[in-house]
């Protein structure tokens, strides 16, 4: 814990009470760890991309997954789908991913010096999203956000992208309905700073007051797989299920890009 003197020490833009300064704090250039990750599993093995999977089925001898090229059997099955890794396990009627869109803004060459390291709000530990923040990136610049918009599908990366399938499940599901009822004035706000820049730009001037919409330019959003219970709570640990000869990794909320070679030998060590 750091007081207001030597925050402004450390990040003389920041506006803040107190901070917790958390020196090994770092990123990762995730892009690259997959392309190395690649690189080393088609050394031993083969990587098929482009095929969904239609049904999973297991025994306490093998696993079989089917797509429509192929019929694939294997030892073990280890489903790590993302937003979609409920369906392939089977728990919609307990479990279901409802996507958030995150959206984002990255500052100008002007304003980069407004922000030194990574910042941080103090988290609502009501919520598993971290609040809009600033991340210096590994080839440079600092993207700010992302707000947690619902999506109007599992990949609705677009304001104006829907999906049919994906809403009547949703709309169906007894958990989503009590999210919405429970948390409808928190998704407002939420939309509210999806459609005025302003607003979000006042979101991040609680951390930087300097910052001002000029400094903003627009990005790619990202969808964020939230998985929520039947009972309408927002599933804030990993949530792992082993079924015969099937793991599924149903839940992994952050930082599970940052741990994921932890998360992996967990598996290997607990579940295979």
């Amino acid at each position: 814990m750091i007081s207001k003197e030597k925050l402004k020490k450390i990040e003389p833009h920041v506006n803040g009470l107190k901070a917790i300064f958390v020196n090994e704090t770092g990123i990762v250039d995730y892009i690259g760890f997959c392309a190395k990750l690649i690189e080393k599993i088609s050394s031993s093995t083969t990587i098929k991309f482009g095929e969904r999977v239609i049904n999973v089925n297991s025994n306490d001898k093998e696993a079989l997954v089917e797509t429509p090229n192929e019929v694939y059997t294997g030892l073990n099955f280890i489903n790590c789908s993302g937003i979609y890794s409920d369906r392939i396990a089977g728990i919609t009627d307990e479990n279901q991913m409802i996507p958030f869109r995150g959206e984002y803004y990255q500052l100008t060459k002007e304003a980069e010096h407004l922000c030194k390291n990574l910042i941080y709000p103090v988290p609502n530990p009501e919520f598993p999203f971290l609040g809009v923040h600033f991340t210096r990136m590994i080839g440079g610049g600092v993207e700010c956000g992302p707000n947690a918009v619902l999506a109007l599908g599992r990949e609705a990366y677009n304001k104006t992208d829907w999906n049919f399938t994906d809403l009547r499940e949703m709309i169906q599901f007894k958990g989503f309905r009590k999210i919405i009822y429970k948390y409808w004035q928190t998704g407002l706000g939420e939309l509210h700073r999806s459609i005025s820049k302003s607003a979000f730009v006042k979101a991040l001037q609680r951390l930087i007051p300097e910052i001002e919409s000029k400094h903003l330019v627009p990005i790619d959003p990202g969808i964020r797989a939230q998985l929520v219970s039947r009972e309408g709570s927002l599933v804030d640990d990993f949530m792992i299920i082993k079924k015969n000869r099937e793991v599924h990794v149903v839940n992994a909320p952050s930082p599970a890009a940052t741990s994921s070679l932890n998360i992996g030998k967990y598996i290997v060590d607990n579940f295979l």
